[in-house]
Parts: structure tokens; C-alpha cells; sequence
């Protein structure tokens, strides 16, 4: 079994030594965002999860003798939707492309046999970004780039039920999961306060909504936080995760279990 690392954790040296070992080497990028979350979770709710997530498909990906490297997150991506919420800091699409391309394609340099993207911030503009760009530079660079997106069908049938109806920004799947990672970071004041509302983004989206606004999401929230616990987030970490080390065992041309 071969321990994941960290890349900040290693030096240049130690990086070396690992991908000249002979065995299959990835790495992992997790994207996530500043923005919004209700007013019980933190800013950096999709960057936390998107890291959790990141870690836990490396510590599976290790069970199955692949070595797997976690890059720092993106932190900074497109928060158009947020953007009115205090707190929310995000790029506009051509400059989150650009440097998405250049972390991707700066890893497949590096000698990693595959590169997987993990991420937890569904904004449609962002979710459009990640998809042209995971394809553009598998096609341009030859090498697997992998991006198990919850947001396509197969893998969100998955997942839970709040998160199937599309009413799950900060709800109870999101809260859930921040409450397995991190439940410090939960204003449970706050959550316990906060009744359930129903908004079903994915049809406003297929309408033409624009931002939380238009979707009557005033406290920047929707679902039932309330809810949440952290026995469903640690199951949803670990049903998520595995959709990513799926993908890259497949794009390795390894057995998966599921």
C-alpha cells in the first residue's frame, strides 16, 4: 500500500524518488470556491469539501497500489451566483481556464500517469469550465485527465435525495458533509434556526436564472440544513470519493471494486 502525500508536504527530491518509483502515480486537484454558504457554514465550504473528498479518493487509491499525490486546491474559481453575499471572491471563467490548464497540464509534465479534478462548486459556469477544460487537455497532452462530475446523471443517482432534487446549496448534503470534515466550522446556533426551503436550482437554471437572487435564495441557502448530520456526510464522503478513484482506475486500465 503506498501512502498518499500531500505536494506542498513534499520536497522536490522526495517528488522525484516518488514518480520514478515504476508504479502509477496521480495527481489529484480539488477545486473549490469562496462563497455563500447560509448563514451556518463557512465561505470555504467547497474548497473544504473538495480537499476532504480529494484526500479520501487518495486513501483509496492507495488500497489499490496507485500513489496519489493531492495538489493544493483552487480555491478561486467562478462565483457569479454568490457574488451579491459578503465574503464571496471569485474569477471570471477565462482566467479560471487559464489557470486550470496550466495546473493540469503542469502535472502531466511532471511524469503523473493521470491527473483527476475533484470538485464540490456546482455553479453551472464553473461546472462548464471544468468539463471543456479536463477534455481539451486529455485530447491536446494524450494523457487521462478525469473528472467525475455529480452533477451528470450516473453519478448523481448516487448521492442523496436532497441532492437529486437540485435543492442542495447548504442544505442538508452540503452540511452533512462539512459536519464529517470539519463540524467546529458549523454555526449550529444558526442551523437550528434555519426552516426548510425547498428551491429546486436546476430547474431555475433551465429557465434562466442567473444568480441566487433570481432563485429566491435571500439567506443563501436552500434544502434543510437542519437535518444534516455528520453519520450522512461521512457516507457521502465516502460514496463521492470513490466516483473519482473509479474513474482513475478505470482511466489507468486497473480492477475497480464498484
Amino acid at each position: 500500500m503506498t501512502a498518499p502525500s500531500r505536494l506542498a508536504d513534499l520536497s522536490y527530491a522526495q517528488l522525484e524518488a516518488q514518480l520514478r518509483d515504476g508504479g502509477p502515480n496521480v495527481a489529484i486537484v480539488p477545486t473549490g470556491a469562496v462563497e455563500a454558504h447560509g448563514p451556518h457554514l463557512p465561505l470555504g465550504t467547497d474548497t473544504l469539501l473538495a480537499e476532504g473528498l480529494a484526500w479520501r479518493s487518495a486513501e483509496q487509491l492507495a488500497e489499490h497500489g496507485v500513489a496519489a499525490v493531492v495538489f493544493p486546491p483552487l480555491t478561486y474559481t467562478v462565483t457569479d451566483w454568490a457574488a451579491a453575499f459578503p465574503g464571496t471572491v471569485g474569477l471570471d471563467e477565462t482566467t479560471f481556464a487559464a489557470t486550470l490548464e496550466r495546473i493540469l497540464e503542469r502535472a502531466i509534465d511532471l511524469g503523473f500517469d493521470a491527473v483527476a479534478v475533484v470538485n464540490a462548486h456546482l455553479e453551472p459556469a464553473n461546472i462548464g469550465v471544468l468539463r471543456r477544460v479536463t477534455r481539451a487537455v486529455t485530447e491536446r497532452r494524450a494523457r487521462p485527465v478525469v473528472f467525475a462530475d455529480q452533477t451528470r446523471r450516473r453519478y448523481a443517482e448516487r448521492l442523496s435525495d436532497e441532492f437529486r432534487s437540485g435543492s442542495c446549496h447548504a442544505g442538508r448534503y452540503e452540511t452533512s458533509l462539512v459536519l464529517a470534515l470539519a463540524p467546529h466550522l458549523v454555526d449550529e446556533g444558526a442551523r437550528a434556526t434555519l426552516p426548510e426551503h425547498h428551491v429546486p436550482l436546476h430547474e431555475h437554471i433551465a429557465r434562466g436564472a442567473r444568480d441566487f437572487a433570481d432563485c429566491g435564495l435571500d439567506r443563501a441557502y436552500c434544502g434543510d440544513p437542519a437535518s444534516a448530520s455528520a453519520e450522512e456526510g461521512r457516507r457521502l464522503l465516502e460514496v463521492q470519493a470513490r466516483m473519482t478513484t473509479d474513474a482513475v482506475l478505470e482511466a489507468l486500465g486497473l480492477p475497480s471494486p464498484s
